[in-house]
């Protein structure tokens, strides 16, 4: 067959090709699928105990009688190869380091469980589906800045404050305040950490946190053992453009990187941007969580 003739027969290829793996993964006693839809995942907390109900779930990791089915950004409509009566295990998910490469489950909420009878060609709507946290979750420290103290202190290097934004004003995230910093150009720098030292413990660690930056922010930890500190960045968050936005990030790999560190604080910091005159940084809702 010549090159012009493969050229022509490629597109009827390519569509019998796609029918031949299509059968392929219909195989078996059922060859007609039903369909499940999630719509959202919400968050309810104890706020006294937990903080704020703000979250950021945006993926479902789903199981039918605890065999892992796929993992779906929502809304999502998806089909099974199952009917009749079948438990469906939901795990929110997350974009650890609010990377989407790096989606995965949030071990520290708990998994949405329903039995849901399922039907060929049927769509099983299981709507809106809600998590909390699960019961050994730590709260180490937790942040909302509806107190007229913070657990936050800026370091002697900081030439800008923390300052509590005007309740019910456009810069208040929720509750009665929300942390905020303003850089211009002679107060250029920014670092604050949290008042107490943590220990490590031999555990997964996140930090939570809502941010609505006109600058760039760095988060790390700063790492102590009885004889000297290390201060590790892991992430700079970049300008959200007016918008909230919620991470969570990945504390365990920095707080572990040095056998013989004992305790950790949490620190951000930043240099004002070239090009923007007078940027704010607005903070809200700090959690650092582990486990048992």
């Amino acid at each position: 067959m010549t090159y012009r003739k493969l050229l022509h027969y490629l597109p009827l290829l390519v569509i019998l090709f796609l029918l031949h793996t299509s059968c392929e993964k219909f195989t078996g006693d059922q060859t007609t699928p039903a369909y499940i839809r999630i719509d959202s995942i919400t968050l309810s907390t104890n706020y006294s105990t937990q903080g704020t109900k703000s979250h950021s779930i945006t993926d479902a990791w789903v199981y039918v009688d605890d065999e892992l089915i796929g993992a779906f950004q929502m809304p999502a409509t998806f089909p099974v190869l199952k009917s009749g009566n079948h438990q469906i295990k939901i795990l929110p998910g997350i974009k650890k380091n609010g990377i989407a490469a790096t989606r995965t489950v949030y071990e520290f909420y708990q998994p949405i469980v329903k039995n849901v009878i399922l039907g060929e060609l049927d769509t099983a709507s299981l709507g809106f589906g809600s998590t909390s946290y699960q019961s050994t979750t730590i709260f180490s420290w937790k942040e909302d800045f509806d107190e007229m103290t913070t657990s936050l202190d800026t370091t002697p290097s900081s030439l800008v404050p923390i300052r509590l934004t005007t309740t019910g004003s456009d810069s208040t995230f929720e509750g009665l305040h929300s942390g905020m910093a303003v850089l211009d150009s002679v107060n250029d720098f920014f670092e604050c950490q949290t008042h107490n030292e943590y220990p490590i413990p031999n555990s997964p660690v996140f930090l939570e946190m809502n941010f609505n930056l006109q600058n760039s922010l760095t988060v790390g930890v700063v790492l102590y053992s009885s004889a000297n500190l290390i201060q590790l960045p892991i992430m700079t968050l970049n300008p959200t453009n007016g918008i909230w936005k919620k991470i969570y990030i990945d504390l365990t790999t920095s707080l572990n990187a040095y056998a013989t560190m004992q305790t950790y604080r949490v620190y951000f910091g930043t240099f004002k941007d070239a090009g923007v005159l007078r940027p704010t940084i607005l903070f809200d809702n700090f959690k650092v969580v582990t486990r048992n």
